[in-house]
């Protein structure tokens, strides 16, 4: 009679089916590990990356804001320089107005004395802006229109020159006979003169 270990067998099948799920349930552990391990090195590197991206943004936007500043900072010194440089140029202004005031009655009276004829004397010299009134007396009955024509050779004066009025009248010391007149003119500064003329000549 044969006998067969149908309990030997059975174990021997158990302990195969066993190691067989164990080795499997350990790849899978092993598998679930790595792939957890994996999982945190990649969350790990992003938050590195999106930490160091954000640290180098925070310092972009400092340097931005020190710019910012620096650059407000010239754009108010631009602002002062040109306003100094506004008020010099008004203070120029005002000078070339003061200097051209100073020297425009110089080269006025300049004009007159030269325009003089002979045997002609003036007695007032008035200025209302740019109008002169000139008061004079002569000897010779053509020392008026000569005097006028010499004012307007000058360039100093535009034209024409009004004679406001003549007359005449007696000298006591010496006894002789004079010319009254009175003319009117007006003067042009001498930067919008024409080059002046040579003087008529006197009678």
């Amino acid at each position: 009679m044969i006998r067969i270990n149908l309990l030997a067998a059975e174990r021997d099948r158990a302990k195969k089916k066993a190691v067989t799920l164990g080795t499997v349930g350990q790849k899978l552990t092993i598998g679930c590990s790595l792939i957890l391990v994996l999982g945190g090195l990649a969350i790990g590197w992003r938050y590195w990356t999106v930490n160091h991206d954000s640290t180098e943004l925070d310092k972009e936007i400092a340097a931005a804001q020190q710019e910012t500043t620096r650059l407000h900072s010239v754009i108010e010194q631009v602002q002062q320089f040109e306003q100094r440089k506004a008020q010099l140029q008004q203070r120029v202004v005002l000078i070339e107005q003061l200097r051209k005031g100073q020297t425009g009655p110089v080269h006025m009276l300049d004009q007159i004395s030269r325009a003089l004829p002979p045997m002609l004397w003036l007695t007032e010299v008035k200025q209302t802006g740019a109008e002169i009134v000139i008061d004079g007396k002569c000897t010779s009955p053509i020392g008026v229109s000569d005097f006028v024509a010499n004012l307007e050779a000058s360039g100093y004066f535009k034209r024409s020159i009004d004679i406001v009025s003549t007359s005449t009248e007696t000298m006591t010391q010496p006894q002789t006979e004079v010319i009254k007149f009175s003319i009117k003119a007006v003067f042009q500064q001498p930067g919008d003169a024409k080059a002046p003329a040579a003087p008529a000549t006197a009678h």
